[in-house]
């Protein structure tokens, strides 16, 4: 079976399947099941890492470069998107929500690097934390200004 799971992936997965419905457990190639059931688990992880990194980075962009920004601009239409995959994504694995306290930090360090080399503003002109909460950052009527 593992030689399967190397060469026919869908093969391999339709078998599993197959198995499990007919009760032959004694059968599964465990060893890649738990391989594939922690693979889509660092999967959904990194996804809402990355969409948190990119959210971040265009609020730090809306934020300090107002004179660039537009109604309806590409700006404001991805933090619109990326608020609604991340409010899904947590919908569809609220186990996910336990982690955003260690993810938060780290989404937000990588937007601050993107941010950089997206605006040539120097990094010192961004706070070294993030200055919003994350209910802040996802709610839908949240746009920060310049003070």
């Amino acid at each position: 079976m593992p030689d399967l799971y190397e060469r026919d992936f869908y093969s391999w997965t339709q078998k599993q399947a197959d198995l499990i419905r007919e009760g032959r457990l004694a059968e599964l190639d465990l060893d890649n099941i738990l391989q594939e059931l922690e693979s889509m688990g660092r999967s959904d992880y990194r996804t809402l890492q990355s969409r948190l990194t990119v959210l971040f980075m265009h609020l730090l962009k809306w934020h300090f470069q107002p004179e660039k920004r537009k109604q309806g601009c590409s700006w404001e239409r991805t933090i619109k998107e990326q608020r609604k995959q991340i409010g899904r994504l947590l919908l569809d694995c609220p186990g996910l929500k336990s982690k955003l306290d260690a993810m938060l930090p780290v989404a937000y360090e990588r937007a601050l690097e993107d941010a950089h080399d997206e605006t040539d503003l120097p990094v010192s002109l961004f706070p070294k934390q993030c200055p919003w909460s994350f209910q802040q950052t996802v709610d839908k009527n949240f746009w920060p200004s310049k003070s």
